[in-house]
């Protein structure tokens, strides 16, 4: 009995003291998240990483993507790359991490790269209709036409009366040659913000 005694009375003192670190620990990360926040919002994006470098742990999901988006900013491509992985190594289902890394690589001009991971987004969420509008406009900026088309259609299926999909889709629609249908899109633009510049261009091209 006293054996039983003093491994629970040792197992509580291991148990408190876990708590106090780990009591310690939370203070530590919201202190470095906050002036990290702070010098952010004084556009001083690598002052802002210096607090989280300190509290550094590799295995943290939140520091990793925190430190991919101020190296971004900072215009550390190469670097933030690194910790936006890191990110999506830790949180393999995360299309937050994913739209992270889409940042530097788009900005180095690694379309390629971006393509695979808008779509590998759209196999974990189909419907993400950021992923899908965005990965139509790279195709759309490629002039890949016949690429883009259905995604700003299921945009536009999913969201019939939303301003960007129906524009796109409008002039997706003019440059493969559905002048028709072009031009139902860009009323129905006009609908969403009469007078529309874009729209209304559209409609010109048409008559």
């Amino acid at each position: 009995m006293e054996f039983l005694r003093k491994s629970i009375i040792l197992g509580l003192l291991v148990l408190l003291s876990f708590l106090g670190w780990a009591q310690v620990n939370q203070e530590l990360l919201e202190d470095a998240f906050a002036k990290s926040y702070a010098s952010e919002k004084n556009g001083d994006f690598k002052a802002a990483m210096d607090p989280l470098k300190k509290v550094f742990d590799e295995s943290s999901y939140e520091i990793n993507l925190r430190l991919g988006w101020l190296n971004y900013n900072a215009g550390l491509f190469d670097e933030s790359i690194i910790f936006y992985s890191k990110a999506r190594e830790l949180k393999p289902y995360s299309e937050e991490a994913r739209f992270g890394l889409i940042l530097p690589k788009a900005a180095l001009g690694r379309w390629n790269e971006v393509i695979e991971l808008y779509d590998k987004i759209l196999e974990i969420n189909p419907n993400n209709t950021v992923a899908m509008y965005r990965l139509g406009l790279v195709y759309y900026g490629r002039k890949d036409y016949s690429q883009a088309f259905p995604l700003f259609k299921k945009v536009v299926d999913l969201y019939p009366f939303g301003y960007d999909g129906l524009l796109m889709l409008g002039w997706t629609s003019y440059f493969l040659g559905n002048y028709n249908q072009a031009k139902v899109l860009f009323n129905k633009v006009r609908l969403y913000n009469p007078n529309d510049e874009s729209a209304t261009e559209g409609l010109k091209l048409i008559k």
